[in-house]
């Protein structure tokens, strides 16, 4: 049998996508005990950490399968973030936190992710891309 992806980051671009278009700021939680994910110590709460990322309050923001990365200010200095999907715990928006989606922590549990042709076998993360279309 064929190994399904993950659902959590259509889920996750679809939620974003409607908590913006219905003028809500959403927040993104993340799991920071995760050892790929990229963001700035001290701010977490029991390996926890609550993340704006409205188009307002991040810059550079990018949401695909793997990850969701931008550039962010915490404490007046900004910092490069990177959060693997299996990181991601759940979105919602801030005035309203029943409008939310939590996941199943076990999601990527028994999931393999297919080869892709620019696979380069290092098993370090990608670092957010400061690149832009001129």
């Amino acid at each position: 049998m064929m190994s399904l992806s993950p659902k959590r980051p259509y889920f996750v671009r679809a939620m974003h996508e409607w908590l913006t278009d219905n003028n809500f700021t959403p927040y993104l939680v993340v799991d920071v005990t995760h050892e790929q994910v990229i963001a700035p110590k001290g701010y977490d709460q029991d390996g926890r950490l609550v993340l704006a990322i409205s188009y307002q309050a991040t810059k550079d923001l990018f949401m695909d399968n793997q990850a969701i990365s931008f550039a962010s200010r915490f404490g007046g200095v900004s910092h490069d973030i990177w959060v693997p999907m299996q990181a991601v715990i759940g979105i919602y928006a801030k005035e309203d936190n029943s409008q939310a989606f939590f996941f199943d922590p076990s999601e990527y549990d028994d999931y393999t992710p297919p080869d892709t042709p620019d696979d380069d076998g290092d098993d370090e993360p990608p670092r957010p891309s400061h690149l832009k279309f001129v």
